[in-house]
Order: C-alpha cells, then sequence, then structure tokens
C-alpha cells in the first residue's frame, strides 16, 4: 500500500527541517526521511562538532599563554575523550530538540531509513526498524546533503585514513597527523589538534593554501599557522601512500625539486565533498545531474521535473549552512506567499574558524581586479585596534574592497578575533548601500572591534 503525502523531503538538515515545519503549519502532510541522524552535516559532523571542539582546543591554547595576560597556570594537559565526550553531548541535545520539534507536530511524519526513487513521484524506504515502506507526494524536496571526497590515491584503500566526520571520534591525540589539502576543513583540524598536542603536517597540491582568497590572507594565515608549529607544504603531490609493520602511514609526496617520505601516525583526507546522489536511484525520476553529480536546478531551486526541488549541499554552489537555510526561505516564500525569491545575485557570506577567524562576504581582490572595476584596498592590521592590542588578539587585518564611483563596499575579507562579527557588521552595510565616507564619520562604542571601520576607511591602501 502507498501512503500519499502533500510533500516529501529527503533529509533533515538546515532546510529540509525548517521546511517541514512551515509546510506543517499550514496543514500540508509532510513526510520527511532521515537515513540516520536528525540535523544534517551541520550538527552531526560540522558546525556543532567542529566549533565545539575548536572551543576546546582555543581553551588549550589560552591556558598556554596565560603567563601574556598575568596568569601563571601549570601542567596543561589535553583529555581528548573528554573533549568528545562534550562534543558528542552537544550533538544529542541538539538531536533531542529537532526529534521533540518533529513530534509535536500533528502534520509531519518523520521516516528513518534509507530512501530510494521507484518512479518518478514514488519513493520506497528501507526502514531502520526493518521492512519497507512506499511512499508517494506532489511536492518532493531532495535535501540529502553531501559527504567527505576520497581521492583515487594508490594505497589509499588499504590504510585508516581519517574523514572529517572520523576524526572527531578519535579518542588520544594523534602524534603526527598528516592532513591531504590545504582548504578551510584542513585548516580548522590542521590548528585544532595542533593545539591539542599533535604535530601536524598540511599537503597541498597548489602553490599556496586557500586558493579562491587572496594572496595577502593565504600568506598571512599561512604565518599564523606556521608560528604554532604547522608544517605547511606547498605544490606538494601526493603519489602514494601505504601501512607499515607498526601501523604507523608512509606517505610518498613529490615537489618541483624531490620526491620524500612523510611517516605519521594518522592521515586525514580533506580534499572537498560530493554530493549525496549515488544512492537515490535518480534516473527513476528523470532529475538531470551534472558531471560532479550535483542536482542541476534553476533559479528556485527547482529541478527539470515539475514540483521537485534540491536544497543545500546536494546542489552545486557554496556548501554552507547559511545557504542551505535561505533555500528553505526562498522555497517556502515562493510556495505559501506567491513570492518571487531566486538566489541570483544572493550574497554568500562565509566564516572559517581558525583562531583568529577570516570571515569573507563579496568580492576580494582578485575577483574586482578581474572584472576590471573602479576599486581600491582599504586595509587595517589588527595591531591598530585597540581592543585588539587590550585583548591580546593583535593578529591579522581587515580589507575592504570600495567602489571608487559609488563609495559602496564591493566585499571584505576579515582575519581577526571576531572575524565573522565584523564582517556581519559590512555586510549589513552592503546591504544598505551604506558608503564608506558616510561609515567613517560615524560614532561607535569605544573599545569594540567595531569602532575600527572608522579607522579602516580613512586610508587606501597602496
Amino acid at each position: 500500500m502507498i501512503q500519499k503525502f502533500d510533500a516529501i523531503i529527503i533529509g533533515t538538515g538546515q532546510a529540509g527541517k525548517p521546511l517541514a515545519q512551515r509546510l506543517a503549519a499550514e496543514g500540508w502532510q509532510v513526510a520527511i526521511i532521515e537515513k540516520e541522524f536528525v540535523g544534517g552535516t551541520c550538527i552531526n559532523n560540522g558546525c556543532t562538532p567542529t566549533k565545539a571542539m575548536v572551543s576546546s582546543a582555543k581553551m588549550a591554547f589560552q591556558a598556554r599563554r596565560s603567563n601574556e595576560y598575568g596568569i601563571n597556570t601549570n601542567n596543561i594537559i589535553v583529555n581528548l575523550a573528554a573533549v568528545v565526550e562534550r562534543k558528542d553531548t552537544i550533538i544529542k541535545n541538539a538531536r533531542k530538540s529537532i526529534e521533540k520539534g518533529f513530534a509535536n507536530s500533528q502534520n509531519i511524519q518523520l521516516i528513518y531509513g534509507k530512501a530510494t526513487f521507484s518512479e518518478n513521484k514514488t519513493l520506497t524506504i528501507e526502514l531502520s526498524s526493518g521492512g519497507t515502506q512506499t511512499i508517494t507526494a506532489t511536492y518532493i524536496f531532495i535535501n540529502t546533503g553531501a559527504r567527505p571526497s576520497i581521492p583515487d590515491t594508490p594505497g589509499l584503500s588499504t590504510i585508516p585514513f581519517l574523514t572529517s566526520t572520523s576524526i572527531m571520534k578519535l579518542d588520544k591525540v594523534p602524534e603526527h597527523l598528516v592532513i591531504i589539502g590545504g582548504s578551510y576543513i584542513a585548516l580548522e583540524f590542521g590548528q585544532m589538534f595542533a593545539r591539542f598536542g599533535s604535530k601536524v603536517t598540511i599537503l597541498e597540491r597548489s602553490d599556496r593554501i586557500l586558493q579562491k582568497e587572496d594572496d595577502d590572507i593565504s600568506e598571512e594565515i599561512s604565518k599564523i599557522l606556521r608560528q604554532e608549529g604547522i608544517e605547511i607544504l606547498t605544490g606538494t603531490t601526493v603519489k602514494s601512500v601505504a601501512l607499515l609493520a607498526d601501523q604507523a602511514i608512509s606517505i610518498t609526496v613529490s615537489t618541483s625539486a624531490k620526491e620524500e617520505t612523510i611517516i605519521a601516525s594518522q592521515l586525514l583526507i580533506a580534499t572537498g565533498r560530493m554530493p549525496n546522489t549515488d544512492e537515490l536511484n535518480l534516473e527513476k525520476t528523470g532529475v538531470q545531474i551534472d558531471e560532479k553529480g550535483y542536482i542541476k536546478t534553476n533559479s528556485k531551486l527547482e529541478t527539470n521535473i515539475a514540483h521537485i526541488y534540491a536544497l543545500g549541499d546536494v546542489k552545486p554552489g557554496p556548501a554552507f549552512t547559511h545557504v542551505s537555510y535561505n533555500d528553505f526561505v526562498i522555497v517556502a516564500t515562493n510556495l505559501l506567499e506567491n513570492g518571487n525569491m531566486t538566489i541570483d545575485k544572493r550574497q554568500i557570506p562565509y566564516c572559517v574558524f581558525i583562531d583568529p577567524e577570516f570571515a569573507r562576504v563579496g568580492l576580494n581582490e582578485n575577483e574586482a581586479k578581474r572584472a576590471g572595476l573602479n576599486y581600491q584596498v582599504f586595509k587595517l592590521p589588527m595591531n591598530y585596534v585597540a581592543r585588539a592590542i587590550e585583548a591580546g588578539e593583535t593578529k591579522g587585518f581587515m580589507k575592504a574592497i570600495v567602489d571608487m564611483d559609488t563609495k559602496e563596499i564591493l566585499g571584505v575579507s576579515i582575519l581577526g578575533f571576531g572575524g565573522g562579527e565584523i564582517m556581519s557588521l559590512l555586510q549589513m552595510c552592503m546591504l544598505g548601500g551604506i558608503t564608506v565616507d558616510l561609515l567613517k564619520s560615524q560614532i561607535f562604542a569605544h573599545p569594540t572591534y567595531a569602532e575600527a571601520v572608522n579607522n579602516l576607511f580613512m586610508k587606501i591602501s597602496k
């Protein structure tokens, strides 16, 4: 017997959960399917657990440098098992809250199991409790997210490598953690485990880390990480890996100058992510995917099949929690409020939670240059900010790209303590069309990081 709903949502991530609740509140009968744990990547393997562990690493780092503040601490011990237990408790509480929210809605049926399309608008679910269930609906929303992508490196399938998910289950600090990849995930885990006490080596194939960012950002972050003892090897290709008799991992790498072997106790693969579309049996629907497996959509997040949508990381584009949530806003507004929202020209802010934070929204200098815009760079070192000096957090700088025809901000890149908050302040200025001439003459409370906006726009960077 096939059970019919108004809407089926596959995945309980940051687009699926609020969409189910919003549709249910409007009287829709909604089935939401979850393969394992509610909450999606953000709650289970992404934002929540990593930031919990980053906070523990920050605490260890601050304790070691407490003498700078006139506080004497001794015998700093990192109990990784306790760190992981704290992280797991936070995750479990978040899951319970989500499940309670679903249970309290009369119009939502939460189904645990693996969903695959058996026909165009029909799904067969292998239930986690056993057996199968077949359901259908007029509207279907695919919110199945993404998972770590594993490169085809010789020998990799024969060793117990780590991913961004499994590394957060370790109960002992690795002696030597080698990370393949030099982007956001690699840097967060690299600094985290260096602060826990690991020797950390980052292997990046390109000539610098963070290829999407400006050169000065990449260089400054590299300097900060190296000051903490992290080894960063750029222009480095991993040729093969092998498991040694003592369970250590041998990694053969090559550069333009030489080939060498690195011995690691643990190996983390941080080379990107891939969409969870391979088990959906999408050929039964006719829904189109691109060459990487991402579901193609139009600007309103509709697939090529009527009333089937793709939300969050399963579609092309930046894979951020706040993007997924905005996908929900767009779809809900258009379906329930007769709106006409699209993903076109939406600002995509993001943060990298290294310490100090790196945050960015809008154009960077490289992009402004390629676009041929009449722009100027405004830049302020964090050691010029009074609050940063007082807090002992003077690493990094603020950087803004300004359209000199309109005096409006085109983009900002903030590397500094509280970078995400400063970036968000300037993003609101961008949304409101506030000019730098107005900003630099306003009064901001002292001493705050925000008041640095005055000085940031006083002097054009040479």
